[in-house]
């Protein structure tokens, strides 16, 4: 990033040590950002809505996996269709990386807020269409086409919503708290999960006790699916009226944004992206892999290895798994707190080790096969889950500057859900039926935060520090006022990572 340096040496004379140690970036008053509470209650509720649709249909597909096999599969050998079926859900994350490498950058250029409403609109319409889509009986199987293509669409389109949605959030959110703020959008996530897994839920319940016992096969599937158009409509309704983020516009307003391919400040593409920040890449997808791998098991995995390898049907596998995943989200926000006061690493290193200690005995509880050993062991899978779901959105953007964070996060975080998190119940399941072993997806799901728990140890933490490349954010002037009086004791504060000018103070 170029910076204005005021009082330097005449042009052509390269400055002396002791001036090159004058020339100091000082924070004012003015650089700092004041974002109300209330505004970031407005900007996190039209962000949340977004990955609620999101993570309804993710419920919705969950659930539904056995009954789809049925309807997509049929005259396919059973364990063969549900591996189908579950590959559709594998697909959407395989094209995750091309939607977050299209629409990261973009997002850099043209602001978040108009790439966040791009993508709710296209998923919402990409998942009603599903519940139109014609049936096995009636098409054959080529009819697994058109829905691997939606299923691709949705990919595509998520792969800029939670990429964006925690640039989003982390922009907005005031440094201090910047935790607590973040965790909302998986809040909004897991909620819409377990409206997803509750709609299913009670549409089979009323279809069958109306149509009989083969109601979902017969068209009741279809329901779910089709509820996401009003659920769109309210949520495309909500992103229309969130702002831009203030650190976005600072740096546009300002001019601060170069394109200086050696400057890491500067707005980069792709390659440059991974040429300044390959490190922080490559840890981002290992914590990213470890979150994900507990938290897709605990959701969209968990209800086929409950119907499936436990025998519960999937109104019983709805009934103890909504519960838990509203109790998780209810305490993110408290963790987030946690965080913004311990520290992001502590957190994770918690879930980790949680991940590790309890995954294995989790699963053996589970298969006691009682609902009260289901609620049990859905609990042990949700602790660690829940601990490193909540600092992901306020940890992985902090690892990148504003001018790049999209991008980078687009990459970052699509790379590792969609290799090792998309992919859990495919892998899951197919290592349960090559091996014989109902405890294979624990050790698959353990060797992940064992990853998860090195790459932890190496990134700089974040807590109550300002994003790189951007101004600090508080939530008054009198904060902004204190911050600036103090700046020289708070180790916190780094203004060369901030885009403001250097100054040439007199040489002492």
């Amino acid at each position: 990033m170029t910076t204005e340096h005021v009082g330097s040496a005449p042009e052509g004379k390269r400055p002396s040590r002791r001036e090159r140690k004058a020339m100091k970036k000082r924070l004012k008053e003015e650089h700092c950002i004041v974002v109300e509470t209330k505004s970031i209650r407005t900007a996190i509720g039209g962000t949340t809505v977004g990955n609620f649709m999101e993570w309804f249909d993710f419920g919705v597909y969950g659930y539904l996996a056995v009954t789809m096999t049925s309807v997509f599969t049929e005259g396919m050998d059973r364990q063969m269709g549900l591996l189908v079926t579950l590959l559709g859900f594998a697909v959407s994350f395989l094209v995750r990386p091309l939607g977050g490498m299209v629409l990261g950058p973009l997002g850099d250029k043209v602001g978040r807020q108009k790439i966040l409403f791009f993508t709710m609109a296209t998923m919402a319409t990409a998942t009603a269409l599903i519940g139109v889509l014609p049936t096995a009986a009636q098409v054959g199987l080529w009819v697994i086409i058109p829905l691997y293509l939606l299923k691709m669409i949705q990919g595509f389109s998520t792969g800029g919503e939670y990429a964006g949605a925690t640039t989003y959030v982390s922009e907005f959110a005031p440094d201090k708290s910047r935790g607590y703020w973040a965790s909302w959008l998986d809040v909004g996530s897991y909620l819409g999960f377990a409206a997803g897994a509750g709609t299913v839920a009670i549409t089979t319940v009323i279809s069958t006790s109306i149509y009989g016992e083969n109601a979902m096969l017969d068209g009741g599937w279809r329901i779910p699916f089709l509820i996401a158009i009003p659920l769109g409509a309210v949520a495309i309704w909500f992103r229309l009226k969130i702002p831009e983020t203030p650190s976005f516009e600072a740096n546009e307003d300002a001019g601060l944004i170069t394109k200086d391919k050696d400057d890491q400040y500067a707005r980069h593409g792709l390659i440059g992206v991974v040429r300044h920040f390959w490190k922080e890449i490559l840890l981002g997808i290992a914590i990213v892999a470890g979150s994900q791998t507990v938290g897709y098991a605990l959701t969209s995995f968990m209800p086929t290895y409950l119907e499936e390898t436990v025998k519960v049907s999937n109104i019983q596998a709805a009934v103890v798994t909504i519960p838990v995943l509203i109790i998780m989200s209810v305490c993110l926000p408290l963790i987030g707190k946690l965080s913004d006061k311990m520290g992001r690493k502590f957190v994770f290193m918690i879930a980790a080790g949680a991940t590790i200690v309890l995954i294995v005995p989790a699963f053996a509880v589970m298969q006691i096969g009682t609902m009260t050993a289901v609620t049990v062991a859905l609990f042990m899978v949700a602790v660690p889950a829940g601990f490193y779901i909540a600092c992901l959105a306020s940890t992985l953007p902090a690892l990148f500057p504003t001018a790049s964070r999209y991008g980078a996060m687009g990459l970052t975080f699509n790379l590792g859900v969609s290799l090792f998190g998309g992919t859990t119940p495919l892998f899951a399941q197919a290592l349960i039926d090559v091996t014989g072993n109902s405890y294979m997806p624990a050790f698959y799901i353990m060797f992940f935060s064992v990853i998860a728990f090195v790459a932890v140890c190496f990134i700089k933490e974040s807590a109550r520090r300002p994003l790189l490349g951007s101004f600090p954010t508080v939530e008054t002037k009198e904060e902004a006022v204190a911050l600036v009086a103090g700046q020289d004791e708070n180790p916190d504060l780094d203004p060369d990572t901030m885009p403001i000018p250097v100054i040439h103070e007199a040489a002492k």
